[in-house]
């Protein structure tokens, strides 16, 4: 309670609300500093480059505001003064919070004509394919027109802030690039196409590796070996080879396969391909593009299109109906399957020496293992084995299945009419309104009409002329670009209006849908509606429980976490072997997301990211966590709610994501992980070390303890006040390992993960810390409000926008918020509502 009492929002709040407040009296705030704070933050030493004596008071800058702000952060934390130095009394504390809560509260007055705003900013890429998806009705799993974009610039993880994303000439050029592609695909089909049927049987050609070995077998099937991340794919992607064109036109295909699960119990050692016999097999199926790359290999863009799980036995025929696009052709892969086949040629045949040649001496791509080369070793092993796979032996696709026409694409085009040349200026206005998300003005207009009449007037066709209109309306700023319209000023010069109506629907629909704002928005937006408190609250509940509130999950768990890094710094493949024949890396994305969208959907505390006790869990996640067997093979592949049997796992704190993405992919850091929660998981982001001061290279041989590592830091004095708040925090995850699998000691090595912060609280190990950050989540809720505040309006929350963050968090007195109540309190507020 004395925590909570002395938290800078409580008293900060109550000097906001009294008018009777006095001023901040800048000798007891001086007074305080000479006390407690020069020792270390005077004339001669400055730790974390933090200096109090020179403190100018009444604040006229925002420095000085960040000092105030940061004082008031570290007492609150008990983090200072030392737990070795003199210590105030706890009225004396609660006198001087005061006192810096005023202060800040009158130098944020003194600054409110600046800053605090969201800087004109630019759709982001996955914005960009989001809204062409809407605007046009396309299909986008299988289709970027964004591939040549340069990569969005981000700061702390953000890829949506308005002062961080430049525009390129480069870009500009893609842009252009990319609306010829979306109009064009938008209006290809101009009649109704013919439904055709292919039917493939026999002559199966595959990839150049396999075709010994499958010549052997009178090219009878298509076979899948192993699964689809391996290290040489052999086996892995199987493909049409007189289908290499693909369908002649976008829509969808029926697509029935004569296939048959093959040796799913085997005689070999089930190491060798590190496949569960329990489970049934499963078939996937993914698009394939010739122009991409080999079929036989990953391509940039392939979607699982759909998946069915085999029974053993003969082969039966199965259906799906699948999305494909002009020019993708049918793969077919094995989920499930083998680790790597080609690793296995060699220990299989080791079971078949009776089908040895008599001279196993082959010179060419000599084998160690044996006398027999590779070549022999897969012809061995797929001719004679019993082998796990999977066999087609026919393929028939039916399409496209038209099911309305003309096709969605040109129906949100044209308003489901057909297009008629004098209805040109009427398509142009309704697509431009939709396309610039308010209505398009008449000069608007005239300049999108005036380019389809100059095309006209070259000859071309009036549907030519209202495609290359529809291309300068994607290439537009109004369309690029995020409007910050306000309401017409009211009579106070210095208020900020608000967003209008539509700008307003605009930043709703980008903060939860990353894209467009569909008619309801907009037909409130046009009423004047929808800036009601009520109103929004609805509107944001509605839109929460669509699918599309998909993208809120991934885009902000993504910039908060950073889990769009997952995989950047990839584990090595020797010694995290699972983690990509598993699927692990695409596992924990999933997990994360599902406990958040499982939050959102409960209104659940949003303490649950620090202790719950549950996660949603696959056979592989739960078995890479020790969790065991969650029952029926055949559901392996499912997510399912699990519930923990102890505290390790549970929380951010316990998931593969977090931890993975803070590790580098061969060893962890108590340093990286700890900074990693510090920024993300406190808010309070330590500041960049000393240029002096080398990184830690771990040592593998384990003639150090991680301790010893890190202590080389702590011993240096410009070094100790960050590490001593850093390193407690990474060293009660170091149980572990880079990918988040449990572990009791490097090598030989137990590892002690117990750890001790700043403000005396001591832990032995994760559990404990978890306890320890449930205590403190009042932070927790402040830094997870600054983050969804700083993702929803585009811009950085500072420390102008304090006072509309408390008045957030001052809804909650308990500080643990259902997260969509924490959701509904950001987009009602102040902050949210004004440019």
């Amino acid at each position: 309670m004395l925590r909570y009492l002395l938290h800078p929002a409580v008293l900060l709040l109550a000097a906001l609300s009294s008018p009777l407040q006095a001023a901040a009296d800048p000798a007891a705030i001086k007074r305080f500093v000479a006390a407690y704070c020069i020792e270390c933050h005077g004339p001669e030493k400055q730790k974390a480059d933090r200096r109090f004596d020179t403190l100018l008071l009444p604040a006229t800058k925002e420095d000085t505001l960040l000092d105030l702000k940061d004082m008031m952060d570290q007492l609150h934390l008990g983090d200072m003064p030392p737990a070795e130095a003199k210590q105030p009394k706890s009225a004396e504390q609660k006198a001087i919070l005061e006192q810096l809560a005023q202060a800040l509260s009158e130098g944020r007055e003194s600054l409110a004509s600046t800053g605090g705003r969201t800087v004109l900013r630019r759709l982001n890429r996955r914005e960009y394919l989001n809204t062409v998806g809407d605007l046009f009705a396309l299909n986008m799993a299988a289709f970027d027109p964004t591939t040549n974009f340069p990569r969005d610039q981000a700061e702390e993880h953000m890829d949506n802030l308005g002062d961080v994303l430049r525009t390129s000439g480069y870009l500009l050029e893609q842009y252009l690039e990319a609306a010829d592609v979306v109009v064009e695909k938008a209006f290809a089909l101009q009649d109704r196409p013919a439904e055709r049927t292919w039917h493939f049987r026999g002559d199966f050609k595959t990839q150049p590796e396999m075709s010994n070995a499958h010549r052997r077998l009178n090219n009878r099937f298509i076979g899948l070996y192993e699964c689809m991340d391996t290290p040489h794919h052999e086996g892995g992607y199987g493909f049409i080879s007189a289908f290499e064109a693909g369908v002649p036109v976008d829509g969808y295909y029926e697509i029935q396969v004569l296939v048959q699960a093959m040796n799913r119990q085997h005689p070999y050692d089930p190491r060798i391909f590190g496949t569960d016999a329990r489970e049934p097999f499963r078939l996937g199926l993914v698009p394939g593009d010739a122009k991409a790359g080999a079929l036989y290999q990953p391509q940039p863009l392939q979607p699982m299109l759909a998946e069915l799980v085999l029974d053993d036995g003969e082969p039966v025929w199965r259906t799906v109906r699948v999305w494909l696009d002009a020019g993708q052709t049918p793969r077919f892969v094995f989920p499930n399957g083998s680790k790597s086949a080609r690793n296995s040629w060699a220990k299989i045949i080791e079971y078949h020496k009776d089908k040895w040649p008599k001279e196993a001496n082959s010179e060419r791509n000599r084998d160690r293992r044996n006398g027999l080369g590779i070549v022999e070793n897969r012809i061995i092993s797929v001719v004679e084995g019993k082998l796990p796979h999977i066999r087609i032996h026919e393929v028939k696709i039916r399409g496209p299945l038209v099911g309305q026409w003309p096709p969605a694409s040109q129906q949100a085009v044209l308003g489901g009419k057909p297009f008629a040349p004098e209805n040109l200026r009427e398509v142009l206005r309704a697509f431009a309104d939709r396309a610039y998300r308010r209505p398009a003005t008449d000069e608007e207009v005239d300049r999108l009409v005036g380019v389809a009449a100059k095309r006209m007037g070259t000859g071309r066709s009036p549907l030519e002329g209202l495609k290359d209109a529809l291309k300068a309306a994607l290439s537009s700023p109004s369309f690029l670009y995020l409007a910050q319209d306000t309401m017409p000023a009211g009579d106070d010069p210095k208020a900020r209006p608000p967003l209008n109506g539509f700008a307003l629907a605009s930043r709703l629909s980008y903060f939860l849908w990353s894209t467009m704002p569909d008619a309801e928005l907009l037909r409130l937006a046009a009423n004047g509606e929808l800036a009601r408190p009520e109103v929004l609250v609805v509107q944001t509940r509605r839109m929460l429980a669509s699918p599309r509130a998909e993208a809120l999950v991934s885009g902000f768990l993504d910039s908060w976490l950073n889990l769009r890094n997952l995989g950047s710094m990839p584990p090595d493949r020797r010694d995290f072997e699972p983690y990509y024949y598993k699927g692990l890396e695409q596992a924990f994305k999933t997990e994360t997301r599902l406990f958040m969208r499982d939050l959102i959907a409960r209104d659940a505390s949003i303490v649950g990211f620090l202790d719950a006790n549950y996660s949603f869990l696959n056979q592989p996640l739960a078995t890479h966590y020790g969790v065991g067997d969650l029952g029926d093979p055949a559901r392996a592949h499912e997510f399912r709610r699990v519930e923990f049997p102890d505290a390790r796992r549970g929380g951010l704190l316990g998931m593969g994501s977090v931890l993975t993405v803070s590790a580098n992919g061969i060893e962890t850091s108590p340093v990286v992980r700890g900074v990693f929660l510090l920024e993300n998981i406190l808010g309070t982001p330590p500041p960049p070390p000393p240029d002096d001061v080398p990184a830690i290279d771990p040592d593998v041989r384990g003639a150090k303890s991680i301790r010893e590592l890190v202590s080389k830091h702590r011993e240096s004095p410009n070094c100790y006040g960050c590490h001593q708040k850093i390193d407690p925090l990474g060293f009660a995850l170091e149980n572990f390992d880079p990918v988040g699998a449990w572990r009791t000691s490097y090598g030989k090595k137990p590892i002690d993960a117990a750890g001790e912060l700043p403000g005396g609280e001591k832990f032995s190990d994760v559990t404990g810390l978890k306890q320890v950050l449930v205590k403190r989540r009042d932070i927790f809720a402040r830094m997870l409000t600054d983050r969804l505040l700083t993702y929803a309006c585009g811009r950085r929350i500072g420390v102008l926008d304090d006072p509309g963050v408390e008045k957030i968090l001052a809804a909650f007195p308990s500080r643990e918020p259902g997260l969509r109540s924490l959701i509904e309190a950001v987009v009602t507020s102040e902050l949210f509502l004004r440019p």
